[in-house]
């Protein structure tokens, strides 16, 4: 099976790189086991088992055995460490960062990436997006909302924008919201809220 390329960072050989470079690289201090890496990135065991020899075998990730379990961590002495870490945050950055803002807001059910970033990560060809654009289904408070995006822009080095609409509202088909209709009909990255980066 062919690999596509990244279409966030053509330089990458794919979306599973950068995936497991962003958890890796924006959190250096943590370990990593294998099946955590795989969960989190949701990418196979397998996949993610290449892609961690082939950056160990450069020296881009440092590993060791506890038992039968492999843990790996990001090698930040290497000098190639801070502008890798630079282009991953801003390439593969938003869903790690986004989950770890929004964890902790109370009300938010569930919440997407669209737009520009999200096309880009589906594979949609296209220059660097601008910002990234934000969905939130639930009632979650407007400043709580207000507050995540000001410290993942601060993070992530580029403009959040985030937009709340209710459940009820998220469930229904409503062909005279044009909002809603364009953002279900285009990519749509889903983040899994609970997790801590």
């Amino acid at each position: 099976m062919k690999v596509r390329p990244s279409a966030l960072l053509p330089i990458l050989r794919s979306d599973a790189t950068g995936d497991v470079l962003a958890r890796l690289y924006l959190d250096p201090g943590q370990r990593w086991t294998v099946t955590a890496l795989a969960s989190a990135t949701s990418v196979s065991v397998p996949t993610v088992t290449r892609e961690l020899d082939r950056m160990v075998a450069a020296g881009m990730v440092t590993e060791e055995r506890v038992g039968r379990t492999r843990q790996v961590s990001a090698n930040s002495d290497t000098s190639l460490f801070a502008p890798l870490r630079e282009l991953v945050l801003r390439t593969y950055g938003p869903v790690p960062v986004l989950e770890d803002e929004l964890s902790d807001v109370h009300g938010v059910e569930q919440a997407f990436i669209y737009g520009s970033w999200a096309a880009r990560r589906q594979g949609a060809e296209g220059p660097e997006p601008h910002d990234v654009d934000v969905l939130i289904v639930g009632a979650p408070d407007s400043d709580d909302l207000f507050d995540a995006a000001e410290r993942a822009r601060r993070r992530l080095g580029r403009p959040v924008s985030i937009r709340r609409v209710s459940r009820e509202v998220w469930e229904v088909h409503n062909p005279k919201d044009p909002f809603l209709v364009q953002v279900k009909a285009s990519p749509l990255v889903a983040l899994t809220l609970g997790r801590e980066l």
